[in-house]
């Protein structure tokens, strides 16, 4: 009991030992508030992956991609074990290619995109495509590539009265008979195609709100039905360029500027017959009931495709590289964090050498009275306890502060320093990302406690091994 009494006294008399809590609380609400902020980040980055990636995917090795796609999807719901486990699947062919369009000034543009052609119905079973859709995500039903009735007409009356002046235009020579009735000419209406986002687009600030928040407002030259795009690609297995007009119907906005400002999303069919690539597809992509089967399905699947090969994959090791890398990133960034903590316990092992050369009396008075080594190395150690757990906590309260208010904080950091601390315009998030963990918040109250004990054991082992007749002679 009087261990405990004395650690007790020890702190409220010691006002020295607060810098050791300022320490510790400075370095806990640092790794609590970087690490909510990367997991969130990561957090969102591997939704959003997955979403548009699917559970697994069935991927070509080659640019020609597989054929008979849907063989290869009946197989697959033949097997029972395999059509328990999944929900749906779609075949998608992904190429690259070079569009071209006009800006409403008349600039053309010409940029390489990746272009994807889909299967609207089951692709939006499987999901990542329709909820990512500007204009169709808020409209029921399935989303379809058709222009609208009146950009219908609008094309078809268009065409035809090209066709009227190039008959018009076409000489007649009054010496030779007339020229047999022209074949009617059968009326083209461009293909729909949904662009990413950020090829359509771009943002413009709009001022502040009342909190002093940037707004920014999207603004599209591109409209969607009248806005043609001429696609170019590479055709089948001779290598001939092949070409076709577009008309936008939609924008794709997943708030990743990987996908927004290079993917394009063409019919499925259209693609396969430009390309002369029928019936063949790159890639099937598959969602599963449960994720958790995920392993077990791929194993099965690679039985299946093992002599087709192609590759079998979930989304994870598809991304494995840039997964890794923001694990080592967070990994090395904690450690790095974890030194302020170090940093507070030379602090403590300091100050607690000072406390042990001024309390040489009060610990020889105690051994004349019969406390052991023992006693006296578990005051010394209970007090860097009692330090690590008051400044755990103390950082632990205002690192989940910082974490709740860090976007009220972003605002008021910016309106002061007259900069953007959080460009969204470079992350296109409305606000900075967090996600809580309860294991990083005990793994660093544990980690910041345990380096207090830690660095008060070599005082305490001090303090333990001084004669009473020592430390009593100069009293």
């Amino acid at each position: 009991m009087y261990k405990l009494l004395l650690c007790w006294r020890y702190l409220r008399t010691r006002y020295l030992a607060l810098a050791c809590i300022i320490s510790v609380m400075l370095g806990v609400a640092t790794l609590i508030v970087v690490n909510s902020v990367m997991s969130g980040f990561s957090t969102k980055l591997k939704d959003r992956l997955h979403g548009l990636l699917s559970d697994i995917v069935i991927e070509a090795s080659t640019m020609e991609g597989f054929a008979d796609p849907g063989e290869k999807m009946a197989r697959i719901r033949a097997l029972p074990f395999l059509s328990e486990r999944i929900e749906a699947m779609t075949p998608v062919m992904e190429v690259f290619a070079i569009m071209q369009f006009s800006w409403p000034n008349g600039e053309r543009v010409t940029r390489t995109v990746h272009l994807v052609g889909v299967d609207p119905k089951s692709r939006n079973l499987v999901g990542g495509f329709k909820e990512h859709l500007v204009q169709a995500r808020s409209k029921p039903g399935e989303f379809s590539f058709e222009l609208s009735p009146e950009a219908r007409k609008r094309y078809e009356y268009r065409e035809a009265i090209m066709d009227l002046q190039q008959r018009a235009i076409t000489p007649v020579d009054p010496e030779q008979p007339p020229p047999p009735a022209r074949t009617p000419k059968r009326i083209k209406v461009p293909c729909g195609v949904v662009l990413g986002n950020l090829i359509a687009s771009y943002r413009e600030k709009a001022g502040t709100d009342e909190n002093g928040t940037v707004k920014y407002v999207e603004k599209y030259p591109l409209g969607t039905d009248r806005s043609e795009v001429i696609i170019t690609t590479i055709g089948g297995e001779r290598l001939m360029p092949v070409y076709d007009n577009f008309v936008v119907v939609d924008y794709f906005k997943s708030d990743m500027s990987e996908y927004d400002s290079q993917y394009v999303f063409v019919p499925l069919e259209h693609l396969q017959q430009l390309r002369t690539m029928q019936n063949r597809v790159t890639s099937i992509q598959i969602k599963l009931r449960d994720y958790a089967t995920a392993p077990a399905v791929v194993k099965e699947l690679r039985k299946m495709f093992g002599k087709d090969g192609v590759r079998v994959e979930t989304w994870e090791h598809k991304q494995g590289p840039l997964l890794a890398a923001i694990s080592i990133e967070k990994g090395i960034l904690n450690i790095l964090l974890f030194l302020i903590i170090g940093v507070a316990g030379f602090g403590i092992l300091a100050i607690f050498t000072m406390i042990v050369a001024e309390k040489t009396r009060d610990i020889g008075i105690l051994k004349a009275l019969g406390a052991s080594n023992g006693g006296v190395m578990k005051i010394f150690l209970g007090y860097g306890f009692l330090l690590g757990i008051i400044g755990a906590w103390m950082g632990t309260a205002l690192g989940l502060s910082l974490t709740f208010n860090i976007n009220a904080i972003e605002h008021l950091l910016s309106n002061i320093t007259g900069g953007e601390i959080f460009n969204r315009e470079v992350y296109y998030f409305d606000k900075i990302p967090t996600n809580i963990e309860i294991w990083m918040l005990v793994l660093v109250n544990i980690g910041a406690i345990g380096i207090a004990v830690v660095f008060s054991v070599l005082p305490a082992m001090r303090a333990a091994m001084l004669h009473p007749v020592r430390a009593l002679r100069y009293e």
